[in-house]
């Protein structure tokens, strides 16, 4: 029999939220386009506080803070990680251009890179951009972006819930930038 056992709460090295603000942040931004689920921008929220995300970016439909349905999933990461909400897309990745971010758009386009291919710089400052559950990203703002990632899948659907997507593309950077 194994000697291994689960670890209680209070054994994780939790942090409270002051600490979190006042911890250096992954140079990372998050950016959800029009995603329409409160689940799954709570599922994103709570991502991004594990990763210590600088911002998630908020744009079009996507629902903010506070709800119930967001909190649910997302278990207090809206108070812990900062956010801000854009009614227009375009206008959320112009202004995250004049702050040096790499535009990257997750989406599987006719020049998307697998991320796994893609050489992520520590000297650099990047925002992640993930769409719409059913339309992807938002068609008038793809002239902002300065690469387009993409998820290697091998099953007959070809297609992630935007919230694991979101987690494993912050994964993948964290990796790199922490």
């Amino acid at each position: 029999m194994s000697s291994t056992k689960k670890l209680k709460l209070e054994e994780l090295g939790r942090i409270d939220i002051e600490t979190f603000k006042e911890a250096k942040k992954t140079p990372l931004v998050v950016v959800l386009d029009n995603v329409r689920s409160m689940h799954n921008v709570g599922a994103i929220f709570r991502t991004a506080d594990a990763f210590l995300i600088e911002k998630v970016v908020l744009c079009g439909i996507t629902p903010q803070p506070p709800h119930r349905e967001i909190h649910k999933a997302a278990l207090g990461a809206t108070e812990s990680v900062d956010w801000v909400y854009e009614k227009d897309i375009s206008e959320a990745l112009q202004n995250l251009k004049k702050e040096n971010f790499k535009i990257i758009g997750i989406e599987q386009t006719s020049n998307s890179k697998v991320i796994t291919d893609y050489s992520i710089n520590k000297d650099e400052k990047y925002a992640l951009v993930l769409g719409n559950e059913v339309d992807g990203l938002s068609d008038e703002a793809l002239s902002y972006y300065d690469t387009f990632l993409e998820i290697p899948q091998l099953g007959t659907k070809h297609s992630l819930n935007v919230s694991v997507c979101g987690g494993i593309v912050m994964w993948e950077f964290f990796k790199y930038l922490k």
